[in-house]
């Protein structure tokens, strides 16, 4: 195996950077929006401005919209494919929740499109396809609490109830200065303020939640690639050798290639002789001709019997010989070096495992 350890990609920062600022930049569109319907203005701000703003703020929010878009679709973590971009709840990767920004990204591409050609289209198509497009704030929301990496994060929740504010606050100013009877008026507030409690609740039951990744629909190989520790030995921490050689043995198994082509190759193997034990290793990359793969993505799970998990990644190849950097709280770091010899007909695993705790 040919193998380059590499830390979390640049690409997957921006997919996260860019889709909290498309949310928050749609936010502040659809509150403009709101009120520009009921001619709101300051003694400061004119009509003329809010509208202004609306439509500045809107294309901004497309511009960030494609940064998400393009790097997702160009990141290796998930097995998002330049169909999913169009067509939702296609995607192998968390269909619901892509599926419902796919939804959103294909109304605000409507709400561009109808607005370049708004004298072709005529008024009535637009203006309908432009109050449609207040439909992608709510998806939107949802699918970067169903989807989103920081959806557990306290930030991102704050982030989250500021903006279903703003928008509440918008429509209630709408309903009370437009004119009509109280009962429908009292209809609209109800229903302005019950979507935003469903999308908390769902929130507190579902993203919130531990164990989300797996009910969101995150595939069997992103999960294991990624929490190689799940089935370790957990127990009481003890002390651990500050040296030690040991034997192993297990098994390889190979999982993929996803829509990007990414394979992921598992080895769990059993500690024999004088310590213990497991040892696992999830790698992640493109398949090489000559066999192996060309690493993207790694973890390492190490547990002797009796002490905590070491979690980590691999550092390092050299042949056969693999070297990983791992840490445990309260113990610190351990550096493993794996001396394997494996079988590709059976996918049998043996060798030796040298460990150093620092």
């Amino acid at each position: 195996m040919l193998l380059a350890a590499t830390s979390p990609s640049p690409l997957w920062y921006a997919t996260r950077g860019s889709g909290v600022v498309t949310l928050v930049l749609l936010t502040i569109s659809v509150c403009f929006g709101v009120l520009a319907t009921v001619r709101w203005r300051t003694g400061r701000v004119p009509r003329f401005v809010v509208a202004g703003l609306h439509r500045n703020v809107t294309l901004l929010a497309v511009a960030f919209l494609a940064v998400h878009v393009v790097t997702a679709v160009a990141d290796s973590f998930a097995p998002i494919g330049l169909r999913d971009v169009f067509v939702p709840f296609v995607s192998a990767y968390r269909p619901i929740w892509l599926g419902l920004g796919t939804l959103a990204c294909d109304l605000l591409i409507a709400v561009v499109l109808t607005s370049l050609l708004r004298v072709r289209v005529g008024y009535r198509v637009w203006r309908v396809t432009h109050w449609l497009a207040y439909a992608s704030w709510p998806l939107a929301l949802v699918h970067s609490l169903g989807t989103g990496s920081d959806a557990r994060f306290g930030w991102m929740a704050a982030l989250s109830i500021a903006c279903i504010v703003a928008v509440v606050a918008a429509v209630l100013v709408r309903i009370a200065r437009t004119p009509g009877d109280l009962l429908a008026r009292g209809v609209a507030v109800a229903a302005a303020l019950a979507v935003p409690v469903g999308v908390l609740i769902w929130y507190g039951s579902g993203p919130a939640r531990h164990g989300w990744a797996a009910r969101a629909g995150t595939p069997a190989s992103i999960l294991a690639a990624n929490r190689p520790a799940a089935a370790a030995v957990k127990a009481s921490p003890v002390t651990l050798p500050r040296h030690f050689d040991t034997a192993l043995t297990g098994r390889l198994t190979q999982l993929g290639p996803d829509n990007n082509g990414l394979v992921t190759i598992r080895i769990d193997t059993v500690l024999r002789g004088g310590l213990a034990g497991t040892l696992r290793l999830a790698l992640k990359g493109y398949p090489l001709d000559q066999g192996g793969i060309s690493m993207t993505s790694s973890g390492v799970a190490f547990a002797a019997k009796g002490t905590p998990v070491f979690q980590g990644s691999v550092v390092g190849l050299a042949g056969n010989r693999v070297s990983a950097d791992l840490t445990a709280q309260g113990l610190g770091a351990l550096q493993l070096v794996l001396d394997l010899q494996l079988d590709p007909a059976t996918g049998a695993v043996s060798g030796s495992v040298h460990g150093l705790l620092v």
